[in-house]
């Protein structure tokens, strides 16, 4: 199996080929740790690799499949989880130094369970941001994630390692958690699939919290086929998550049609003066693409997007400070200093202004649950442009502080919601960097959500583009 490779495989493949006798989860777990052997190095990824318990768990599902017995599309797939969501195996870092390496030791996430019950490899912890909001210092022991596009460039963040795993075969899928972005952030800037599930479909029991009303838990992967197979195991009730929705997803029909669909565009804000030249006519193809495959699209404007944003960034602070408070009283100086300036400014939001922020959020999802009775989907951009680079990225004090850089990504908004959100690939710039597209659905809405972005994916490859190997 020495010439087995995951790129640009896709899982739902993958699996068929499982099924077949074309491959074994041995050799596929073989061809994971050979390309994390040759590239993770450079890029990143791990923080942490199980390579004995992954062959272990490849080694059992070969077994059960040659016995009859099958656990699902997940069996015997290499699987990457960010180090902030619990595993028995691995002490969870959350790529910091503050926290306890005793929490929830030998303790596995509701995911992580559910993942294992459905026969997957897991083959180790992701590279994030720290407590998934503070980028990575050269100053501490841990990997700075890279763009696999561009090494100088960055991964997106914080789900940094399970994009740049899935764009390079380290593994097929990788979970990540979406706060402000997380999730589709990688997923743009890395050149693959990813999906933020309306809140509360995926239990985050066992998941270092960042914000306790905003957190989601879901998968990045080559496909939207990929993703619909790993949220079909993920999401469920858990009585342990309160928040954790009840109503059941319906498997998705993949049909490659879309006739009748009505998609609004959104325009507005998501083409400022400092996007990449490539992303209009990257944006007007895909459209295109989409009403060749029958939608109707009509221009939209999104209900305050202004109001709604800053909403999220008081909620983000304010919940993040009142995990954190703690700590940060006492080990300051440990803390990176992008985690500092968050948790700081959380200090500074009162009462009042948490209060008001979940009234602009409510009074946001009537207006955006009423717009959802015009249109079915809404699309617009991901980003406006290609992965930033690094040094573009941070101020002398550490923090995100370029404003262009705010205005350039448009994920926030989408968390101060219930909606599901999908990024997946829509072309590249001039200079060979992904551009992401991102669809939005109704609450509940992730079986139509899945099915439209199949659909453009089956009339286009770009989720099936990857970056070149490691030199």
């Amino acid at each position: 199996m020495g010439t087995t490779s995951l790129r640009p495989r896709t899982l739902t493949a993958t699996a068929a080929a499982l099924r077949d006798g074309t491959v074994t989860s041995i050799g596929l777990t073989e061809a994971a740790m050979a390309a994390a052997d040759r590239g993770d190095a450079v890029y990143g990824a791990y923080l942490t690799r199980l390579d004995e318990t992954a062959f272990a768990a490849a080694r059992r599902a070969d077994a059960e499949l040659a016995a009859g017995l099958d656990r699902g599309p997940l069996h015997g797939i290499p699987i990457g989880v960010k180090d902030i969501i619990a595993t028995a195996e691995a002490a969870t870092t959350a790529q910091s130094l503050v926290h306890d390496r005793g929490w929830l030791a030998g303790t596995d996430a509701t995911v992580a369970i559910r993942l294992k019950a459905a026969g997957a490899v897991l083959t180790g912890k992701t590279t994030t941001m720290e407590f998934a909001c503070g980028m990575p210092e050269q100053e501490h022991p841990f990997p700075i994630p890279r763009n696999p596009w561009r090494t100088g460039r960055w991964a997106g963040g914080s789900s940094s390692g399970a994009g740049i795993g899935v764009a390079t075969g380290m593994f097929l899928a990788g979970i990540g958690s979406d706060t402000a972005g997380s999730i589709r952030v990688p997923a743009a800037f890395c050149g693959v699939t990813g999906l933020m599930p309306g809140y509360g479909r995926v239990p985050r029991t066992g998941c270092v919290p960042l914000g306790y009303s905003l957190d989601r838990i879901g998968p990045l992967a080559r496909s939207v086929r990929d993703c619909a197979a790993v949220l079909e195991v993920l999401a469920g009730p858990d009585p342990a998550d309160p928040d954790s929705a009840t109503g059941p997803v319906r498997r998705p029909e993949f049909r490659g049609d879309l006739t009748g669909l009505r998609i609004g565009v959104v325009r507005d804000h998501h083409f400022p003066p400092g996007r990449d030249p490539a992303l209009d006519g990257v944006f007007a193809e895909a459209l295109a693409v989409l009403a060749g495959l029958g939608a109707r699209l009509s221009g939209i404007t999104l209900p305050y997007p202004a109001e709604l944003v800053t909403a999220v960034q008081v909620t983000v602070a304010s919940e993040a400070l009142a995990h954190h408070r703690a700590e940060l009283c006492h080990r300051w100086l440990d803390f990176s200093r992008g985690t500092r300036g968050l948790l700081a400014t959380g200090a500074l939001v009162t009462g009042a202004d948490y209060v008001q922020a979940q009234r602009v959020r409510r009074v946001a999802q009537r207006a955006i649950d009423g717009l959802f009775t015009e249109v079915d989907l809404v699309v617009c951009p991901t980003a406006s442009v290609g992965a930033p680079r690094f040094e573009s990225l941070l101020s002398p004090a550490g923090l995100p502080e370029n404003e262009e850089l705010f205005g350039v990504i448009h994920t926030p908004y989408w968390n101060g919601l219930a909606n599901p959100v999908l990024a997946l690939p829509m072309g590249f710039t001039a200079d060979g960097l992904p551009l992401s597209l991102q669809l939005a659905g109704p609450v509940r809405g992730e079986t139509e959500l899945l099915e439209a972005g199949d659909a453009f994916q089956s009339a286009t490859g770009w989720h099936l583009r990857t970056p070149p190997e490691p030199s």
